[in-house]
């Protein structure tokens, strides 16, 4: 594969929690540069976080490995053991299976680019998300009682 053309990447905007839990998380976009690539079990992405929007839910993974680099801007990593901020140049992982439950908020005034990287396609991954009522497999978002939204 040749040099990738990331403006042609797939583009996936805002977020697909059920509501009220994609609130927070609308206003970001991510370039899918692995699958522009064709790459199938990695996952790589140029996140573009608006002032204000989230990455995600606070979440961690069973079986995927995580990465953030953050590329442009200021982001507060939130995590299990409290907050830190991110600023070009500042990297951080997670391990799977660690309940080491983390997102990025861009609290700044300013955008925000990051590049994710991550296993991907694992069909025995699940998500938990402890702060909220929603859970995670490859089949979709349940409640923690197990019914889904």
């Amino acid at each position: 594969m040749a040099k990738l053309n990331i403006a042609a990447a797939p583009i996936s905007e805002g977020s697909d929690y059920p509501a009220p839990f994609d609130m927070p998380c609308r206003n970001k976009l991510r370039r899918r540069l692995a699958k522009a690539a064709g790459l199938s079990r990695l996952g790589v992405n140029l996140l573009e976080l608006q002032p204000g929007a989230w990455s995600s839910q606070r979440h961690w993974h069973t079986e995927e490995e995580e990465f953030v680099y953050v590329i442009e801007g200021e982001v507060v990593l939130v995590g299990t053991a409290g907050e830190e901020i991110l600023r070009a140049g500042d990297c951080a992982a997670f391990p799977p299976g660690e309940a080491h439950s983390h997102h990025l908020q861009n609290r700044s005034t300013g955008l925000v680019r990051v590049l994710e990287i991550g296993s991907a396609n694992l069909r025995d991954d699940e998500c938990h998300y402890p702060d909220i009522d929603l859970h995670a497999t490859a089949v979709g978002y349940f409640r923690k009682d197990g019914t889904s939204y």
